[in-house]
């Protein structure tokens, strides 16, 4: 007879030294592993500057990197880290930029084509692809010039497989209304973005299950995360 799995708790979109974010690979597995969570997919930047985050010069380093902290999470916390990258399309006009973070993608993927063109190969590799931060564009100028998924949903909704309904704490209520796919992330730079909307998935505690799931039309469900709650709950 067939059960239901237990929901994962799930980090999808998290940064490392190797970009922008403040803790080592072995710092953010210890923090997300100590925490309690099941699932946690590390998406360091992979921009448009060939001097920058992930490129193709430095990604097998980084995937070994990545896999050195796989055995080690999972045998002392139970965590499963996924490989993936964010693809960071920024551009001068917010409406042609746009970041997706692309969660179990083992192969390096440019982003210098463009957005179709990076997701179109993302998606052949095999990575489940979450639209991150989709501002819209009377709001990009804020805080992150990323409206392009909202300016033109139609063009890109067969692109991606999920959108961020919340980003940390910013809801992107234009999701919602357009009925679209979504997930939680903390957008983890520094080890306040642990508190924050996460996601929950309800399937094996795998990375082919996890990533299956994500490219699925299934539901998730979002939990946000505060410290005292969670304290207790741990």
């Amino acid at each position: 007879m067939q059960t239901k799995s237990s929901p994962l708790l799930c980090e999808l979109h998290a940064h490392s030294t190797w970009s922008d974010g403040a803790l080592s690979l072995r710092q953010l597995a210890d923090l997300y592993g100590r925490s309690g969570f099941d699932v946690l997919a590390v998406t360091d930047h992979a921009p448009r500057d060939p001097q920058q985050g992930i490129q193709a010069w430095n990604h097998q380093a980084y995937l070994a990197a990545i896999d050195d902290e796989i055995e080690r999470a999972h045998r002392l916390y139970g965590l499963l880290i996924i490989p993936g990258l964010e693809l960071t399309y920024d551009d001068e006009h917010p409406a042609r930029a746009a970041h997706a973070v692309a969660v179990g993608l083992r192969s390096y993927v440019a982003v210098a084509e463009g957005i179709e063109t990076m997701l179109r190969a993302a998606r052949a590799h095999g990575a489940a692809l979450v639209a991150a931060h989709p501002y819209p564009l009377e709001a990009a100028g804020a805080t992150r010039a990323t409206a392009a998924f909202a300016s033109e949903p139609e063009r890109w909704s067969s692109h991606v497989d999920r959108y961020e309904l919340f980003n940390r704490h910013t809801l992107f209520s234009w999701v919602a209304d357009a009925g679209l796919p979504v997930v939680a992330n903390g957008d983890f730079h520094r080890v306040e973005h642990l508190h924050t909307w996460k996601t929950m998935l309800p399937c094996a505690k795998d990375e082919e299950a996890v990533v299956e799931y994500l490219r699925s039309a299934r539901p998730t469900y979002l939990v946000q995360l505060r410290p005292e709650r969670h304290l207790r709950a741990a």
